[in-house]
């Protein structure tokens, strides 16, 4: 509805404006030539009425064009969280975050300016300079002539650079998204840079991308810039010839002085019109430009294909098997998991364990399916993992990432992503099992406390509990702790670890730890090594048969024996 009222209401105004010349050619030609005031002062509340017509008219099109535009680009907006949402972990690693976030801002924006003006210039323009050289024409048919020769050149210059823009306008667009992934890092690593004493070098490669995109700007600016003289430049010709020929023939007796003056001003309102329609196609060239770049994020199809089933085998509920499964990233040149095999029965305790780059955090990763297996089939309640509908098998997971995230809002907020529907006894036992309650009593809001954006008004340890707590709240078939007690003293640790043992809904859990006192009491260990199992079994069996495990242990142990 918008977007058909928009348009229309400016084809209105434009015919009041159109009308204008007429309205002037009458006051020079009958009003002034015989000195009737009364005449003139008729012509005169006329074109009152027609400016205060067109600008109502003007007002309701830009209020319908920028709700058509503003609601277009919400949509559009809602439309790619949600894809961006569908698509697994490799199609976000390949994309990368700081691009997406370009294409939902940067890029969206550009798309929702290019709407609103082309709803409120796209027809008006062409419509008021079509128009105006049919007006010239029903004053003086060889005058007009020179309507009909100048637009053409006109439209010429117009989309000859338009068509040299475009391609321009992308790369600007490409040199954005790598200026606003290195301030991303500068910005989220700041501490880091200072602590390695890196400003100097970080200013120095943001300035050098910097340039780039300057650089770049500046060329398409230079390019886009030649249209306003362009266009100057012809209409001010054919003004010129205009003037001539009509002086011409007004001494001649074939055209009065008022039909050279609307002539005159038909000419300018094509001026102002194309130079309107200038700023729209530069505009226009960037939204398109920038609507590429959306498209190729909507290109984008999920690696993972979704499933039917929504539920697993009874009996086999809570077990997790992996037959010879093999894990390559995209892009990666080994393979990061090879020849994993174990099988896990409902309510163990599973230590995972390893040398950095071993490869924990990617076995577990297979498990709820952010990534599919290269080789091998991975079973969860008896089914295979590639037939269960995506959600229906990531909600009997709890997990627990390697890097906490929590959201701003309030503890209770962050609690309930776990489970919205979450009762106060339930968001309790969730925080003493994960050893939070304390510190969250002690705060003057207790539960409802404030958590700021990423959680920095928390210590490590703290958020790491407070994401355990969350993972609790579901009540999960499967907990998966990744690294998430690194920050833990060994006595919370071990709470942590008794608690987990006694909640009353037995979750398998998977623990991935650096430290061997996290893990030694699972039921059952694997010890990674470059992606391979080297050995499956319990504490004392590898400390026994396992080399890798046993480096590990001894290694710790002797440190905690020094430190003691």
């Amino acid at each position: 509805m918008e977007c058909i009222c928009g348009p229309l209401f400016k084809l209105i105004e434009a015919s009041f404006e159109l009308c204008v010349p007429l309205v002037v050619k009458k006051i020079i030609d009958v009003g002034i030539e015989s000195a009737d005031s009364g005449y003139i002062i008729r012509m005169a509340l006329l074109l009152v009425l027609l400016g205060a017509l067109g600008f109502v008219c003007a007002v309701t099109a830009q209020y319908f064009s920028a709700k058509a535009a503003v609601g277009t680009v919400a949509g559009l907006r809602h439309e790619l969280l949600d894809h961006i949402q569908s698509l697994s972990h490799t199609e976000l690693d390949r994309a990368g975050t700081s691009t997406l976030i370009t294409r939902m801002t940067s890029d969206a924006n550009q798309v929702q300016a290019g709407i609103n003006l082309t709803l409120r210039l796209f027809l008006r323009s062409p419509f008021i300079v079509i128009g105006a050289m049919i007006m010239a024409f029903t004053i003086d048919t060889r005058a007009a002539l020179i309507f009909a020769a100048v637009i053409p050149l006109l439209a010429l210059a117009v989309f000859g650079i338009m068509l040299i823009c475009v391609p321009l306008y992308k790369k600007v667009q490409q040199k954005l998204d790598s200026v606003l992934g290195l301030t991303r890092e500068n910005l989220s690593g700041v501490r880091v840079i200072r602590a390695f004493r890196r400003e100097k070098y970080e200013i120095g490669d943001f300035d050098e991308k910097s340039e780039g995109l300057c650089g770049e700007q500046n060329l398409v600016g230079r390019i886009s810039a030649l249209m306003n003289p362009i266009t100057y430049v012809l209409i001010n010709a054919a003004v010129i010839a205009l003037i001539y020929v009509g002086a011409l023939r007004v001494e001649a007796g074939i055209l009065t002085q008022g039909a050279v003056i609307a002539l005159y001003n038909y000419m300018s309102q094509i001026l102002v019109e194309l130079i309107k329609f200038a700023n729209l196609v530069i505009t226009v060239t960037k939204a398109v430009a920038s609507e590429h770049r959306i498209e190729n994020v909507f290109e984008l199809r999920s690696s993972l294909e979704n499933g039917t089933r929504t539920s697993g085998v009874d009996d086999e509920r809570g077990c997790v098997e992996m037959k010879n499964v093999s894990l390559t990233y995209s892009g990666a040149g080994a393979p990061s998991l090879s020849g994993i095999d174990f099988r896990v029965s409902s309510g163990m305790t599973v230590g995972i364990i390893g040398g950095t780059g071993s490869g924990k955090t990617s076995l577990v990763s297979l498990l709820p399916r952010f990534y599919d297996a290269s080789e091998g089939e991975i079973l969860v309640d008896g089914i295979p993992v590639k037939e269960y509908e995506l959600s229906s098998l990531r909600s009997k997971f709890g997990v627990v990432p390697q890097k906490t995230l929590l959201f701003r809002g309030t503890i209770r907020e962050n609690l309930l992503w776990g489970n919205g529907q979450a009762t106060e006894k339930e968001l309790c036992d969730a925080l003493r099992a994960s050893q939070a309650l304390d510190f969250v009593e002690a705060k003057e809001n207790g539960i409802d406390s404030a958590v700021e954006q990423g959680g920095r008004n928390f210590s490590g340890g703290q958020k790491q509990r407070l994401t355990i707590a969350r993972a609790l709240v579901r009540r999960p078939e499967f907990l998966i702790l990744d690294d998430s007690t690194s920050a833990l003293d060994f006595a919370t640790d071990a709470k942590l670890r008794m608690a987990l043992r006694e909640l009353d809904y037995s979750p398998t859990v998977f623990v991935v730890s650096q430290r061997t006192s996290s893990i030694r009491g699972a039921d059952l260990i694997i010890v990674l090594d470059d992606g391979r199992a080297v050995g499956i079994g319990k504490h004392e069996d590898l400390l026994e048969n396992c080399p890798v495990y046993r480096e590990i242990h001894e290694s710790q142990f002797k440190k905690e024996e020094k430190n003691a």
